[in-house]
């Protein structure tokens, strides 16, 4: 498998298989080609699986290296092309499943929040906003997105102290739809591409628009508003300096 996000389209299925041979970090590159493989899912499929190939780790998120290198336009080059893409998987007109079996740091739990089915499987990993954390506040447009599908006080909780969640917690909270066993991941996959094959696609496409135009709307302003680059450079004076993991 070419390193990279890669597309394999079969029988009406995309598989969208994300592996930059590392730890699938959510650059501008890796955003463009995760944007270009859905610009072919949406040609030639009619049902999107999002998945990682990396063992024990869906996405890092963003590149921090980008944050902490004080390059603010590189910067918000990034974070704007995360946010349109996320909110590009809210709309999109194909029923989409994304699969987390490992680590998904914030723009990796942004594109799970995205998917209209999320699959966890059970095992030493986490997901959520933690920001926070390192010390940055997460975006607007990311708040907005967790909001339509997390629980309040959990989404209180990653969004204002950072933590993350392992996949029965994540279950709880909203941010996935089944955990199942790792082994069983494969078979749950090809249940829930089975059913989605018998639903109405255009119907789903309206029904999917109709019950979340507030929050693409709430995207929307919050990228357009945040998202420019005196809006980023005020909030870059404000926040303390990205505290790198050890």
């Amino acid at each position: 498998m070419a390193v990279g996000v890669n597309v394999e389209v079969k029988e009406g299925v995309a598989r969208i298989g994300l592996d930059d041979g590392k730890v699938n970090v959510m650059s501008t590159k890796m955003l463009a080609e995760i944007g270009a493989a859905f610009d072919r899912a949406e040609a030639e499929a009619e049902i999107v699986v999002l998945r990682s190939a990396r063992p024990g780790i869906f996405s890092a998120g963003f590149d921090l290296k980008v944050f902490a290198s004080g390059d603010a336009a590189g910067s918000l080059e990034m974070v704007r092309a995360g946010a349109e893409l996320a909110l590009r998987l809210m709309s999109f007109p194909h029923p989409t499943i994304g699969v987390m079996e490992g680590h998904a740091f914030p723009m990796g739990t942004f594109l799970l929040l995205a998917c209209d089915v999320r699959l966890g499987a059970r095992g030493p990993h986490r997901m959520g906003l933690n920001e926070v954390a390192i010390g940055i506040a997460p975006p607007s447009f990311a708040i907005e997105l967790a909001r339509s599908r997390v629980h309040p006080a959990w989404l209180s909780r990653t969004a204002t102290l950072g933590e993350m969640y392992a996949p029965e917690e994540a279950l709880t909270a909203g941010f996935l739809d089944r955990v199942v066993a790792p082994e069983a991941m494969d078979g749950v996959l090809a249940e829930t591409i089975t059913a989605l094959r018998g639903i109405h696609k255009p119907s789903h496409a309206t029904a999917k628009q109709r019950l979340r135009q507030p929050a693409m709307d709430a995207m929307r302003k919050a990228i357009d508003r945040e998202l420019t680059m005196a809006a980023y450079m005020a909030s870059s004076r404000a926040r303390s300096a990205v505290a790198m993991p050890g």
